[in-house]
């Protein structure tokens, strides 16, 4: 292993207990995840890590019983690891055998240690092989009451210190090119004041003062703002609540240069300032230029 030392999660737990949850949680995080990577091929996987451009300094690998050798040796390179001075911890999902009977029921899955027995029979033979790891993790997670919202909050919790807020992702677009297919909430701004009408603010786009002042300074501007921003004000940690990764709004005026910039740069500067993370795309702004 070579470069920067790098940040490495062992996720471990028994079957059924979460893990595709918690590496899509890991995921984003922006943690380069692997399931069920042989022990034997780590240090080679950390040194293409460094090696990459940028370096891949956020790793997550998923540990599952599917292979006893494997297992097996994970204890002795956590260990190396450590010396050498990477930042390891092992996460652990544990869950009632109750839980887990009932989600195999549900799923009609085969569990993957007893694939001519029954469930419960699987679930014995997995916690025998799993004891070792359980025994090293720094955290256990206990599922069984869990929903997937509330274990990714767990997940995004114990590895980041915090809860992720949602990340909002603000889209300006033109409907006459019709609307972003990935937008969850859409609004249309086309009853506001249009600049197009005003020869000297026709050739400008939303970004530019004088047009922001002509779409924002008028009463249907100004409680359309108050009412986003109260909206906004509510979902969001609504979302936050349940884990939700990102949330995409998109704004839509006639032909997305003018009225529909202008409010997703008032939004995306409103919500930055209270430290919400907001990424900006104005689709259409210089089809119109």
């Amino acid at each position: 292993m070579t470069g920067a030392s790098p940040r490495i999660v062992f996720l471990s737990g028994l079957s059924g207990s979460g893990k595709s949850t918690a590496m899509a949680a890991l995921e984003d995080l922006a943690f380069y995840c692997v399931d069920n990577l042989p022990v034997q091929l780590i240090d080679q996987f950390l040194v293409l890590c460094a090696k990459s451009e940028p370096p891949i300094e956020k790793i997550a690998l998923a540990i599952d019983t599917r292979e006893p050798r494997f297992l097996a040796a994970v204890p002795a390179v956590i260990k190396q690891l450590r010396e050498r001075g990477a930042e390891v911890a092992v996460l652990f999902l544990d869950c009632a055998n109750e839980a887990l009977v009932n989600r195999y029921r549900e799923t009609r899955r085969v569990h993957p240690q007893a694939p001519t027995g029954t469930v419960e029979e699987g679930i014995a033979i997995e916690r025998q092989r799993l004891v070792e790891m359980a025994g090293l993790a720094d955290q256990v997670i206990d599922t069984s009451s869990l929903n997937i919202h509330q274990l990714k909050a767990a997940v995004v919790q114990y590895v980041s210190g915090a809860a992720r807020q949602t990340v909002v992702n603000l889209v300006s677009f033109g409907y006459r090119y019709g609307t972003p297919p990935a937008a969850e909430l859409l609004f249309d701004v086309r009853f506001l004041a249009n600049p197009y009408f005003e020869e000297r603010l026709r050739p400008l786009t939303g970004r530019d003062a004088g047009v922001s002042e002509y779409v924002l300074e008028t009463p249907r501007g100004s409680a359309l703002r108050q009412r986003l921003r109260d909206l906004l004000g509510f979902l969001l940690p609504l979302y936050d609540a349940e884990a939700k990764a990102y949330v995409t709004i998109g704004i839509g005026c006639t032909g997305g240069r003018h009225r529909s910039v202008v409010v997703v740069e008032a939004l995306a500067g409103e919500l930055r300032a209270a430290g919400r993370e907001v990424n900006v795309e104005h689709r259409d702004v210089e089809r119109g230029a």
